[in-house]
């Protein structure tokens, strides 16, 4: 039997490690900790990444390019024009668009953190078949709270390697993801 490690060539033959392999063995061991996180905040893995999707909707990772920019799909620029705050507002296509699901798993997602008071919906001023979804203040202190466990959690995760493991760790892992365009946030 081989381990998740290894990559095995045949008998006698040389083994690499898989480092796909080990990477998803890891962050699947960090994923499930932050899963465990999320119950004392009655949260799911799902509706963590809809509302902190909906909190970081401005950065570079946004439809259309970026904080500044309006690609004609009601993207940043003319959200932040259309409401009052400056973030934690999305079309609910563009949230479905970010979290590349469905559109009616968006809503059903949605659904669930609005019944928690964490979102509201409002109409879009400028098309009124669209509906914006907002983050509402409880929706910002919970994810706030949530930031706090989960970046412990990361902590005590990472104890484990010393200081210059996890320096040569970021560093690396800073080199990979700037070979990738901006994906989903976890």
């Amino acid at each position: 039997m081989t381990t998740p490690a290894t990559d095995v060539a045949g008998p006698g033959l040389a083994t690499e490690p898989d480092l796909g392999e080990l990477f998803h063995a890891a962050f699947r061991g960090l994923r499930r900790r932050w899963a465990h996180e999320l119950a004392p905040f009655d949260m799911t893995p799902h509706q963590w990444r809809a509302l902190n999707t909906l909190a970081r909707h401005g950065d570079a990772c946004a439809p259309g390019g970026g904080p500044a920019t309006d690609s004609g799909r009601g993207t940043t620029a003319a959200l932040r024009a259309a409401v009052s705050s400056p973030e934690g507002v999305l079309r609910l296509k563009a949230l479905a668009e970010q979290l590349r699901i469905a559109p009616r798993s968006a809503t059903e997602v949605v659904d669930q953190l609005e019944g928690k008071g964490l979102v509201e919906r409002i109409p879009d001023p400028h098309d009124r078949r669209a509906v914006l979804v907002q983050l509402t203040d409880a929706g910002h202190e919970l994810r706030a709270g949530v930031e706090t466990a989960r970046r412990e959690q990361a902590n005590e995760y990472f104890a484990r390697l010393d200081s210059g493991e996890r320096a040569e760790l970021a560093r690396l892992l800073g080199v990979l993801a700037g070979e990738t365009d901006c994906g989903p946030h976890a």
